[in-house]
Order: structure tokens, then sequence, then C-alpha cells
């Protein structure tokens, strides 16, 4: 008796983890059907002023920034999040390929990894990993990733 009680148990935590997970997996659609990224993870991170958190998300450019040349090359934007939050977005142009046709105003999802910043943040590793060790980042605009 006491062992089907404990399977139960497993059972019901099992179930109750994947459902959470799920939850926080699932793919968001804007109105035109197209899957955009779910910012759950990215408003509990801003809230907690966390770090090295993956994160998905997506907001519209409001400046574009010189490129910073000082060791690993990055592509740098603000992005404006809808809840109004602003992130700087630092995309490593020696791994991944440069956007070339951003604009202000222009809109950009995004998966990397969020690290918390008095100005908001900033998200980095939008790529994947040469040494295949971190989960692949990546940037989404005009209908194609770069990673």
């Amino acid at each position: 008796m006491r062992k089907l009680l404990f399977l139960v148990i497993i059972g019901v935590a099992g179930f109750a983890a994947l459902t959470q997970y799920r939850r926080d997996a699932v793919d968001v659609r804007d109105r035109s059907g197209l899957v955009v990224a779910d910012d759950s993870a990215l408003t509990r991170a801003l809230e907690n002023r966390a770090g090295g958190v993956q994160v998905e998300g997506h907001g519209t450019i409001t400046k574009l920034l010189p490129d910073d040349d000082k060791g690993s090359r990055h592509q740098r934007f603000i992005l404006k999040l809808q809840s109004g939050e602003t992130l700087l977005v630092a995309h490593n142009i020696d791994i991944a390929p440069r956007i070339g046709s951003l604009r202000a105003g222009d809109e950009v999802s995004f998966n990397g990894v969020y690290e918390w910043n008095s100005k908001g943040g900033v998200i980095h590793w939008t790529h994947r990993d040469p040494a295949g060790r971190h989960a692949a980042g990546w940037l989404r605009h005009g209908g194609r990733i770069y990673q």
C-alpha cells in the first residue's frame, strides 16, 4: 500500500512539473499565425533582477548603437519591450551573421541570456555555441533567424 501511495505521489508531482514546463514553453502566436517568442521567463528575470537566465522575447528597436569592437565584435541595439522596459542586445558577429537591414522601429524576436543592470539589462548569447556547451540563442528579424 505504501509503495502504491509513493508511486501515485511521484506520478502527480511529475505531471505537475511537466504541465508547468509545457506552459512555460508553449508557442505564442500573433494575429498572423506566426510564432513569436514567449517572454514569461524574461518577465520573471526582469522582476527578480536576475542574471544568467536563458530567455525569449520580442521588442521594437528604438536605437541602433555602434558595434563593440573590443574583444569579440558585437552588433548592438536597444529594444523596447511591450512592457515598456528597454534592453541592450549584444549580438556576437564573430560567431553569428550580422543583421544588415536593421532600422529603428523594426521588430526583433530573441532567444539569449539575460543579465540584469540598472538600465534594464542586456541580452547576449544570441548565437550558437561553437563548443556545444551552451544553449544556442538566436535573433529573428524580417522572417530570418540569425545565430
